[in-house]
């Protein structure tokens, strides 16, 4: 018996007409008090100091990510509004690839560091940022709605 052949993943960036499977994607991810509002959502995508990469496979989006960077003091800092891989398309490689996108449309930002915060009780997402050199850098009590907390990893964006 043949296996079926695996579909490739297209990556590019967010395009409007995306947003309803975008949005799903932010549905099938988190429980409604945790996810973003539609509205929230959409500004999110639309800013013009923001990137948004999706990930798509036969024409449906797997994943997506949002990058935003704004200027401090010491120069430009990215951040990592979400990563979304929706479960279905999970355990394939496109969260560590929708990450290193936002990581080099950080850099051509001009942004010198990046930082997230991650659910304290995810460990899959903890690995894949250790795993691209994000370091600890941090613990926020009670930062999501259900009472999680978060923990912040952070990392410099030179080099690869």
């Amino acid at each position: 018996m043949k296996a079926a052949k695996e579909s490739s993943v297209q990556y590019r960036l967010y395009h409007p007409a995306d947003f309803e499977q975008l949005y799903a994607i932010e549905e099938a991810c988190f429980d409604s008090t945790l996810r973003f509002d539609r509205c929230y959502m959409k500004q999110l995508t639309e800013r013009a100091s923001s990137a948004t990469w999706t990930a798509e496979i036969d024409g449906r989006l797997a994943g997506f990510v949002i990058v935003e960077w704004t200027r401090m003091l010491r120069g430009i800092v990215a951040y990592i509004q979400t990563i979304e891989v929706d479960p279905v398309f999970r355990r394939r490689g496109i969260a560590r690839e929708l990450l290193r996108r936002a990581e080099e449309s950080a850099r051509e930002a001009r942004a010198t560091y990046i930082w997230l915060h991650v659910d304290e009780s995810n460990a899959a997402a903890i690995a894949l940022y250790q795993s691209r050199g994000y370091e600890h850098h941090g613990h926020h009590e009670h930062y999501y709605e259900n009472g999680h907390n978060a923990e912040i990893y952070a990392r410099a964006l030179t080099g690869a």
